[in-house]
């Protein structure tokens, strides 16, 4: 088991990952796949923005990965970040997230960065479960903000301070 910085070449695995979430879950409110292109472009622009990503591999198989970025994009908001993790479907459960989460953190907290936010779609007791197993509180609470599949879907934020590390 190996947590390593993302490459580009690691795009078309993080696609497939990311694409289940697309396609069965609301998880994520993206409704259309991200094309391995997308995806190349999204990691590339991340690196070169200085944001954190982490890859989780197995025997030379991608198996999650966990990444940090703006949580806004005024420049105020510039210290704090939104982190965002996704495990292959069959690697819940096993530990994995907290490990990528926590070396993730860890990264963030060696930089200037004071405060984390962590966006989950509720119902989701197993994402909360993980962000409240690392310290980050519960902070708000949005009802029926996002809709996806034919339901309407509450989304809520959980934070982690840095500077009280």
């Amino acid at each position: 088991m190996m947590i390593r910085t993302v490459t580009v070449s690691d795009a078309a695995a993080l696609a497939a990952i990311y694409n289940y979430y697309v396609d069965h879950t609301v998880i994520t409110f993206e409704e259309v796949r991200v094309t391995v292109d997308e995806f190349r472009h999204r990691i590339a622009t991340a690196l070169s923005q200085g944001h954190q990503w982490l890859v989780l591999e197995e025997n030379n198989t991608l198996i999650g990965y966990a990444y940090s970025g703006l949580w806004k994009s005024r420049s105020a908001y510039r210290y704090t970040h939104e982190v965002t993790i996704y495990l292959a479907p069959d690697q819940s459960g096993k530990g994995f997230g907290s490990q990528l989460l926590t070396a993730l953190f860890q990264q963030l907290a060696n930089t200037n960065i004071a405060n984390l936010m962590a966006v989950i779609a509720l119902p989701n007791p197993a994402s909360v479960a993980l962000h409240e197993s690392l310290g980050m509180k519960k902070v708000a609470h949005f009802s029926k903000v996002g809709y996806k599949f034919s339901q309407w879907v509450d989304v809520g934020y959980w934070q982690l301070s840095l500077m009280e590390k």
